[in-house]
């Protein structure tokens, strides 16, 4: 069994007084400890960064360097980083090197943004001047669909803006985030990026510590909003990245056939599981058939396995609750009267592998379409009019993303901006860069990553006015 991961606490290596177990989703099986940080250890992390916070928040020039090196360091990473993560996230092995590559991008990125002083006011007599201050310490809670690049979402940001930050990755997928930590602890001064490990428990502590003064999440909207909750009596502040059920809404005058694969893959990338990925699609009732024939075909045509194996294009469900949940979610359907145009079924005896499931003969009202699935099944649901498509698209208390489909863009522009979402893609989805902002309406979110306006989010406004004495 693969050992010798450690935190970084401090700028150091620690092993923890605990440990836990991490499953390889496509054995089910234990193949990796990580420590479980207790309490003690998180009070080390989190008053490492809190001493680390005055030195570290006087010189962005500095900050933007650092940042550079950890970008410059991912951009060659350690043999097995990708590997890893797959053994501990289920993706393909090339897929898991593209996460590699895109955390490095998006901390180059970050490092390149700036926080300019708004002047308001220059005068013989006086100057009013709007800055933007770092919040202190911020702790960071990050998911197990892409553990390394959700990771820098927030790292990158929160200290470009001269905040430290003590982040404690999903309990799923700890392993390459608490590599990310080895692999940047001697290009981070020592206590401005911890990196903790350990289960829900753990979660709890870091939003109820009196230390940070942000906590930024990225997770389900149900632990969301216990981190809003555990926030409150110390009005920290938060950044939710929560849950979506994105629909995409197909117009009448697309040729089914030539949209099929990009709809399939904006659902089914990474297994489904992806926050903003398309959740159920709608389709005019005269196309619907053959939407279902053509998705059903490309479903059954994808190799599922362990994302070792050459050729894999889906791994498996990342871990057992969440293959239950989809699973009983398609068997739901089925009670419903659904039609399984493809898969329907887990795939071999051991491992958390789903056949990639396209569904038809459902409606609003079944779980499967009403809920977020978060896994390999995707609902198809017609059509008669664009307004009631938008009505039912609309009718949920998730509001992530949706896209619409049109050989009129002009059109589907104007579709797409009726949607209730942060994000309304038009013949694209997931269509998500490091300079966009990305977050949710209603219940998917508060506060936006990414871009000049997710670093603004790691940060409060100081107004600076000065007077002459007379």
């Amino acid at each position: 069994m693969a050992a010798g991961y450690t935190m970084t606490i401090d700028g150091k290596s620690v092993k923890g007084s605990k440990s836990t177990g991490v499953i390889n989703p496509a054995t089910g099986k234990i193949f990796a400890e990580v420590p479980d940080c207790s309490k003690a250890e998180l009070d080390q992390a989190m008053n490492a960064a809190q001493k680390a916070f005055p030195s570290w928040s006087k010189d962005i020039n500095a900050r933007r360097k650092v940042l550079q090196d950890c970008a410059a360091a991912l951009q060659q990473p350690p043999e097995g980083l990708a590997r890893t993560l797959t053994l501990e996230q289920g993706k393909p092995l090339d897929k898991a090197g593209q996460e590699i590559m895109g955390t490095s991008m998006w901390c180059a990125y970050t490092a390149m943004l700036d926080l300019p002083a708004e002047v308001l006011q220059d005068t013989p007599q006086g100057k009013i001047e709007i800055k933007r201050k770092p919040l202190g310490v911020v702790a960071a809670i990050t998911p197990w669909n892409y553990p390394l690049m959700l990771g820098m979402w927030k790292i990158a940001p929160a200290l470009l803006a001269g905040n430290t930050i003590v982040l404690k990755p999903s309990p799923y997928t700890p392993i390459t985030t608490l590599m990310l930590g080895e692999i940047l602890r001697d290009i981070v001064p020592p206590g401005v990026l911890n990196v903790i490990s350990g289960g829900d428990e753990l979660g709890a502590w870091m939003t109820t510590h009196p230390v940070p003064r942000k906590i930024s999440f990225t997770g389900s909207v149900e632990t969301g909003k216990r981190v809003a909750a555990a926030a409150a009596p110390d009005l920290k502040r938060v950044t939710l990245e929560l849950g979506g059920n994105d629909a995409a809404i197909i117009l009448a005058d697309v040729d089914p056939a030539a949209v099929a694969q990009k709809i399939f893959w904006g659902a089914f990338e990474n297994s489904g599981q992806i926050c903003s990925a398309i959740k159920r699609v709608y389709v005019p009732e005269q196309m619907y058939n053959a939407l279902l024939d053509n998705l059903g075909e490309i479903a059954k045509g994808v190799k599922v396995g362990d994302g070792l194996e050459a050729g894999t294009q889906l791994g498996p469900i990342n871990n057992k609750m969440q293959f239950e949940r989809v699973t009983e979610l398609v068997e739901d359907a089925k009670k419903h009267g659904a039609k399984i145009v493809s898969g329907g079924s887990r795939v071999g005896k051991e491992g958390y592998f789903f056949a990639p499931t396209i569904v038809g003969n459902i409606s609003d009202g079944v779980r499967l379409v009403d809920e977020e699935q978060f896994g390999p099944a995707l609902p198809i649901i017609p059509y008669k009019d664009v307004d009631d498509a938008v009505r039912r698209a609309n009718a949920t208390h998730f509001g992530l993303s949706g896209s619409v489909w049109s050989n009129d863009s002009a059109r589907g522009t104007e579709v797409a901006s009726q949607l209730e979402c942060g994000s309304a893609w038009v013949n694209q989805h997931l269509a998500i860069a490091p300079n966009l902002p990305f977050g949710g309406a209603k219940w998917s979110g508060i506060g936006v990553e990414n871009g000049p306006w997710g670093l603004m989010g790691f940060t409060e406004i100081q107004v600076v006015n000065s007077v002459k004495l007379s």
